[in-house]
């Protein structure tokens, strides 16, 4: 069973909200306002729970601007209550709803990473239909073993006497 993962959902809905706040940033600087996104980029990309002190009163000042950084922000803190589902058939419901309003949005790479969520639907409620038991983790990790072993082995020539391709 393929499944995509939380993991790698909110990874893509981060870069693209990384890539929502640098160009905003450069358009107000370049437009002459104040920067008000200066300093604001881990605010923006951690989860609430996880800001600092200082974060989080940053952010609060942040959610006062009507920004695109701000819905895009909005936006993916919304599509976590998608994981709390424990239906396919209601996060189904969630999900086309949560893409809808995204759409709607004039915020393009936001809408990219939800054009590839709706193209790939059923790999997503398959999580659901996993209970949630299955993780990719594992997986990375041995992926990531691997791709170390091959960047050690760069240089050798020989491994006991037989020539390495």
């Amino acid at each position: 069973m393929l499944i995509l993962d939380r993991f790698h959902v909110m990874a893509k809905l981060n870069k693209a909200l990384d890539e929502v706040r640098a160009a905003e940033a450069r358009r107000l600087a370049q437009d002459g306002y104040e920067p008000v996104l200066k300093h604001s980029r881990w605010c923006i990309l951690k989860r609430p729970e996880n800001l600092t002190e200082k974060q989080t009163v940053r952010l609060s000042e942040l959610l006062k601007y009507n920004l695109q950084s701000v819905r895009g922000y909005l936006q993916r803190e919304d599509l976590q209550r998608f994981w709390e589902y424990r239906s396919p058939t209601w996060a189904k419901k969630f999900l086309d709803e949560w893409c809808r309003r995204v759409m709607c949005s004039k915020i393009e790479p936001m809408k990219k990473v939800t054009r590839t969520l709706r193209k790939h639907q059923d790999l997503l409620l398959n999580w659901f239909r996993a209970k949630g038991t299955i993780s990719s983790g594992t997986v990375e990790g041995l992926n990531n073993k691997a791709k170390l072993i091959m960047r050690k082995s760069y240089g050798f020539r020989t491994a006991n006497g037989i020539e390495i391709a």
